[in-house]
């Protein structure tokens, strides 16, 4: 089991920057693929991001592509997401979460650990 704690939301203005951390504990870090969800009021947990085991390879949503990089750092047990030019609808509550696939996955029924989730709010 992992567990796994985000940190760093907060109030940006659009066209902003924030950075997020999720740190995790309990079993190896490097044994899971990771994934970035978010969650705006009243609609879905959709997915953001998406890093495999050794930060390799990463797919992004089409809505941040360009704006958002996830990145990990095993030795720290941390995954990072990067968001630039920050917009309104960029505003929700954001997830990190644990997957054991083999690759790289989306959905988030594919992941089995979740953190807490951290509000991320941009302001027009």
């Amino acid at each position: 089991q992992v567990q796994l704690v985000e940190s760093g939301g907060g109030l940006a203005q659009a066209g902003g920057s924030l950075a997020l951390s999720c740190a995790a504990s309990g079993q190896t870090f490097s044994r899971y693929n990771m994934g970035w969800f978010r969650q705006a009021p009243g609609k879905e947990r959709e997915f953001v991001a998406a890093i495999n085991r050794i930060g390799e390879y990463t797919y992004y949503a089409d809505s941040v592509k360009g704006r958002f990089t996830a990145s990990r750092d095993n030795a720290k047990n941390t995954l990072y997401l990067q968001m630039n030019s920050l917009k309104p609808e960029d505003t929700a509550v954001y997830y990190c979460a644990a997957s054991t696939t083999i690759v790289i996955v989306t959905n988030k029924r594919d992941y089995v650990y979740w953190g807490q989730g951290t509000q991320v709010t941009v302001a027009s």
